[in-house]
């Protein structure tokens, strides 16, 4: 049996960003291990200067995403001020970055994709058997966050609670299962109705999705058949610098009853 400390990711917009090339900001139905220890180190207080815990935070920890609902896409039209490069200019705000501009202000133009009600549950658990922060600690973090957790971008909070809870299972695919079908935010939207519409067609029979390292696939896969692999650059390197590696992620199809 391990231990784990599993949370919430429901929100009604999310932003789930891939690589992102010229105007097009191309976003992914589910969320980036880089953007799941983000919202992490976030509640933790970390700062993106923070090499060493940065670090800390994406070698000490094993995760695994069970996507629930991939919400609907939408696709936004954005336009923002920008001003002309500068060589060794880092202004601390926008604000400073426009008013200290060199020159006349331009307009870029980019195309930004959103999730439209998403639903998706964390599991952690700690690698080896040090780490800078226990799942305790974790969870007293996403119960109190330092910095205003957000699902990719600041315009997109939580819809929902992070609800941390620690539990033991035997893997991170069995303990994601069971809080799927009897977590609190199950139990949530059971009562009110929420997010019925999103899940609307859904038979007691259902197929979910579990994304996990490839190489934890073996432990903490369930037994659960893998879809397919892929090459996710989602490893963080550098916060600061953002930087980021590639990732072999396997996506496990797991078939039982969602409780919903």
């Amino acid at each position: 049996m391990g231990h784990f400390l599993t949370f919430a990711m429901v929100a009604p917009m999310a932003s789930f960003g891939t690589l992102a090339v010229g105007e097009r900001r191309d976003g992914g139905d589910r969320p980036a291990r880089s953007a799941v220890l983000g919202l992490l180190g976030a509640c933790l207080g970390l700062t993106r200067e923070d090499e060493a815990g940065q670090n800390a935070l994406a070698e000490g920890y094993g995760l695994a995403v069970l996507c629930h609902a991939p919400g609907r896409l939408l696709t936004d039209y954005h336009t923002a001020q920008t001003a002309p490069s500068r060589r060794n200019w880092r202004p601390a705000t926008r604000k400073q970055e426009l008013a200290e501009a060199p020159g006349e202000l331009a307009t870029i133009l980019s195309r930004r994709d959103y999730r439209m009600g998403s639903w998706h549950l964390g599991a952690l658990w700690v690698r080896g058997n040090e780490a800078r922060w226990s799942l305790a600690e974790m969870r007293e973090a996403l119960q109190e966050p330092v910095f205003t957790p957000s699902l990719g971008r600041k315009s997109c909070p939580p819809g929902l609670p992070l609800a941390p809870e620690l539990v033991e299972g035997a893997s991170a695919t069995e303990v994601l299962l069971a809080r799927q079908k009897n977590g609190p935010e199950s139990r949530m939207c059971n009562r009110f109705g929420l997010f019925r519409d999103q899940l609307a067609g859904r038979n007691a029979r259902t197929e979910t999705l579990v994304v996990l390292d490839a190489a934890d696939a073996v432990e903490h896969g369930a037994g659960h058949a893998i879809l397919r692999r892929e090459m996710r650059r989602d490893q963080p390197l550098s916060r600061a610098r953002w930087q980021f590696g590639l990732r072999e992620e396997a996506l496990l199809l797991c078939v039982g009853d969602a409780g919903l």
